[in-house]
């Protein structure tokens, strides 16, 4: 069997969230409970995908479609793979994914940029542009945003790895 733990090379790190029995907050016991059934976890993917969602909408109706596209759509997809690389490589440098760094985790990964990102809006708005047959801002918005998005990714991990 290969050795998948995090730190040796070549391998991918195991899902930090399967068999799980590490507390959230420090002093805690540990809790025979998968995150996904932890009271405390959801607590905090929950407050953090009320604030993202919140944040989101703030900004859409702040920041109209513009003859009919959804720009705002396309910066807060593209805002949240960065920060989500930037996020997720800074607390993979920290150290193991418990206590704090989990909690952090959950908060502001899972909870709010789940909540901030909306890819079920690109692909409805995308649908609609092709529906009004305007293939050419179809493409711009939806690929466009899925290729840039992979990028900021790639540069939100290079920002997070830089130490």
């Amino acid at each position: 069997m290969r050795d998948l733990r995090p730190g040796h090379h070549g391998e991918l790190p195991l899902d930090p969230d399967v068999g799980v029995d590490d507390p959230l907050g420090p002093g805690t016991p540990p809790s025979p409970r998968v995150p996904y059934r932890d009271p405390r976890a959801l607590l905090l993917v929950f407050l953090g995908g009320t604030l993202g969602t919140g944040s989101r909408e703030a900004l859409s109706l702040a920041l109209p479609p513009v003859d009919g596209v959804a720009w705002t759509i396309v910066a807060v997809n593209v805002l949240g793979a960065f920060a989500l690389g930037l996020l997720l490589e800074s607390l993979a440098r920290l150290g193991p994914d418990h206590g704090r760094n989990r909690a952090l985790r959950l908060l502001l990964g899972t909870g709010f940029m789940g909540g901030f990102t909306t890819y079920s809006t690109l692909a409805t708005g995308t649908a609609v542009l092709l529906g009004d047959g305007r293939l050419g801002p179809a493409l711009l918005f939806g690929l466009g945003t899925v290729l840039v998005g992979g990028a900021a990714t790639w540069l939100g991990i290079a920002a997070g790895g830089r130490r």
